[in-house]
């Protein structure tokens, strides 16, 4: 096993450390079927993820509508997911474990996310109490991932020059890339394996286990 030696880990959100499918899947039901859209099933709405949340709407609404309308749906989308953003999410088996250990053994922790700062910061709170140094969603002044912005303003934030990124979609290797951080990919996310090798993902885990005992505190 390849062993990262790191004084931090950045963590994506979505599909890596929470499993936030079915409230998105609600929200996106909700927003679209104002008008008269038929409900998606969870995989269809998993497909939508990725790229933020003006992107998931636009890729849920119909072909062809309006600039005008997509904002509307938009903004009905974000108002009824903060109101809901923690009737089902939850952490995935075993990551609660890795964090904490990762933390007793002197880590850095972060997460950079996609999801809109608020509901990001609202999860990561619910879920993962004291584990995190650093997290930030999308804001309007700072680029989505795989843009290397976010990540640079969380290294800054920690006071560290590298990191080891963690994430479960092609969004998530191509920001490692572009940040220029080794990236580990785990595998009960929202994309495939085949997707995250597609995208130039090598790394893969299957386990918070597995993960943890992958990286080691430099001396």
């Amino acid at each position: 096993m390849k062993k990262y030696i790191t004084n931090a880990v950045i963590f994506d959100l979505d599909g890596t450390v929470a499993d936030t499918l079915d409230d998105l899947k609600n929200s996106v039901n909700y927003a679209v079927g104002l008008l008269g859209v038929e409900p998606y099933d969870r995989p269809t709405v998993q497909s939508f993820i990725g790229s933020g949340a003006a992107n998931l709407i636009r890729r849920a609404l119909p072909a062809g509508t309006d600039e005008a309308t997509a904002e509307r749906i938009l903004k009905e989308f974000r108002a009824h997911y903060m109101a809901h953003v923690m009737d089902l999410t939850c952490a995935y088996p075993g990551v609660t474990e890795m964090l904490s250990d990762l933390k007793a053994r002197g880590f850095k922790l972060a997460i950079t996310s996609n999801k809109p700062d608020a509901g990001t910061k609202a999860i990561a709170d619910a879920l993962f109490p004291g584990i995190f140094d650093y997290v930030a969603g999308e804001k309007p002044d700072v680029p989505r991932k795989p843009a290397p912005d976010m990540v640079r303003l969380a290294l800054r934030a920690l006071g560290e020059e590298s990191a080891v990124y963690v994430g479960d979609s092609d969004v998530d290797v191509l920001t490692a890339k572009n940040a220029g951080l080794d990236c580990i990919c785990v595998t009960w996310g929202y994309r495939s394996v085949e997707e995250l090798k597609a995208a130039g993902g090598e790394v893969f885990v299957s386990t918070g286990a597995e993960l943890s005992a992958m990286v080691e505190k430099r001396a």
